[in-house]
């Protein structure tokens, strides 16, 4: 992990807690007039979509540049999977192992960003395979837009690469992330079964006492 992302973690952490300090105490207070106690999965919930929100936004657009900054060479890609070509490249001139090379590395990581994003939208908003995957490609299409504009020229100048491959492993990682969640119902549901005629049983058990 580079200077830079390490930063960007940094700013995200700062952006969550300061996002999460301000909505804690509606959220607590909305809790007891509608519920007359604190609901804690729901808080955990709101904590986990604000902090997956920050830290993403955060290594999607920082650090941000300064006027006097280095410029990019290229600033569209529009080969897919370019990204296997970089990395032979990168194997063959470093003398490392292509899973080493910054290339696989950054393939990995645009594909963990997005995984979050298919557990919530199967787990928390109940989409379909279809819809969850449209979601992470659209999200990602924003962002590759917002970039392309040079964050609709706020910043002085585009500092990061439009990149279909990008758009790819994005919209990849929500699909990962809707199998992960559909998979972890399957099993949940299956355990389920199990455990209620034990369940049952100890209850039985304790009433017959």
């Amino acid at each position: 992990m580079t200077t830079a992302q390490v930063n960007a973690l940094h700013f995200g952490l700062i952006g969550f807690l300061a996002i999460w300090g301000t909505v804690l105490v509606p959220q607590l207070v909305l809790q007891h007039v509608r519920f007359g106690r604190v609901v804690p999965g729901r808080v955990v919930t709101t904590a986990t979509l604000i902090a997956y929100a920050s830290f993403a936004l955060a290594v999607t657009f920082l650090p941000l540049p300064t006027a006097g900054g280095r410029r990019l060479a290229q600033t569209i890609q529009l080969v897919p999977f370019q990204w296997i070509a970089d990395a032979r490249r990168e194997a063959v001139e470093d003398g490392i192992n292509a899973l080493s090379t910054t290339a696989f590395e950054q393939m990995t990581l645009n594909v963990l960003l997005f995984v979050p994003l298919g557990l919530f939208a199967r787990l928390l908003w109940k989409r379909g395979f279809t819809g969850s995957v449209l979601l992470g490609f659209a999200i990602s299409l924003a962002v590759e837009i917002t970039q392309l504009t040079a964050n609709f020229g706020t910043a002085p100048f585009q500092y990061r690469i439009f990149d279909v491959d990008d758009l790819i492993t994005n919209t990849t990682g929500a699909a990962l992330g809707w199998i992960a969640a559909t998979l972890f119902l399957v099993l949940r549901s299956a355990v389920q079964p199990v455990r209620e005629p034990a369940r049952r049983e100890r209850v039985h058990l304790t009433e017959a006492r």
